[in-house]
């Protein structure tokens, strides 16, 4: 039996896109049941896994996967059908982008926020990009300076583009080159109109924004992983409207958050939980302005939404 190492680009269900060492894509199907890393998972394979697969037909490119190989990373978010599992976005990353909007639809500093401390967790070095740019205001122009002082002072690259108007794609494109990229955000970000940009030959449908809701619609329905023409790897994802955090206590949150990391070793008892303890560290940094209230309100609000015990 012909054996054949390859890559996972695209999951379908029970059938998966997968392409060879030598650039030949396979449709796919697992052997057996898989789990890996310890995981309850909705997705026993995910974009971005090297796999182990074996030729079942070799003149119509048909193939078993019997191995995974064990993950550099991945990025998981709640499984949008079941709470207590967990749903792997994609695996083998170098970077994710998230992109977002400061309008139509408006992307919540609660939500960036949650999107940072998966990657965090994960250990995926993570990139803002808030598009629409020429549909801002002195309003939007504002509140964009504020979030780029936040997030480029704790160490997170920040972009702003017109991706409509092709402004400042050439600098997305050397951040994309000769990476794998996870790409996320809501729906009606400009997800699709920026792979449009990267690989004008897709002609993907752009997402329209609700007009009742201010709401992205959904133009993907799978997580997918495509070439770039100039090296490198993009994972388009489905548009989400909440990212729900998996497999992370209240006790561990404010490790990923590296300006409360760098200060939990200054507080006063090794169990501190930030919030009402005396000799709080990083409440005495919120409260001089060396961390930005804005994130500490995030973290507050993400551990009050962490049950305790809920992945047990």
């Amino acid at each position: 039996m012909t054996t054949l190492t390859a890559t996972v680009y695209k999951s379908t269900g029970s059938w998966y896109l997968t392409k060879d060492e030598q650039g030949t894509t396979w449709k796919a199907r697992i052997k057996g049941v898989f789990k890996n890393d310890d995981i309850s998972s909705t997705n026993p394979i995910a974009v971005g896994d090297f796999v182990e697969m074996e030729v079942e037909n070799e003149a119509e490119k048909v193939s078993t996967i019997y191995t995974i190989k064990d993950r550099i990373n991945y990025v998981a978010r709640q499984s949008p059908h079941t709470r207590h599992r967990h749903h792997i976005v994609a695996s083998n990353l170098d970077q994710s982008l998230l992109i977002a909007t400061l309008k139509d639809p408006r992307t919540s500093l609660g939500f960036i926020d949650r999107f940072l401390v998966a990657c965090e967790a994960y250990h995926v070095p993570a990139i803002i990009l808030f598009n629409k740019k020429d549909t801002w205001r002195k309003k939007e122009e504002i509140q964009f300076a504020e979030w780029k002082e936040i997030y480029e002072t704790i160490g997170y690259q920040v972009l702003a583009t017109s991706i409509h108007q092709q402004e400042a794609i050439e600098e997305v494109k050397a951040i994309l080159a000769h990476k794998t990229t996870l790409l996320s955000g809501h729906s009606g970000v400009g997800k699709s109109s920026l792979l449009n940009v990267l690989f004008p030959e897709m002609k993907l449908r752009t997402g329209e924004v609700s007009g009742w809701s201010g709401k992205g619609l959904h133009t993907t329905t799978f997580a997918e992983m495509h070439d770039l023409p100039f090296g490198g790897r993009v994972i388009d994802t489905p548009g989400v409207r909440e990212f729900g955090l998996v497999d992370i206590e209240r006790g561990e949150l404010a490790q990923y958050f590296p300006e409360m990391r760098n200060l939990m070793n200054d507080c006063q008892f090794n169990n501190c939980q930030h919030m009402n303890e005396p000799g709080c560290a990083i409440k005495a940094a919120v409260q001089e302005g060396g961390i930005s209230s804005d994130r500490f309100y995030s973290y507050m609000n993400i551990r009050e939404s962490i049950r305790e015990n809920d992945w047990e």
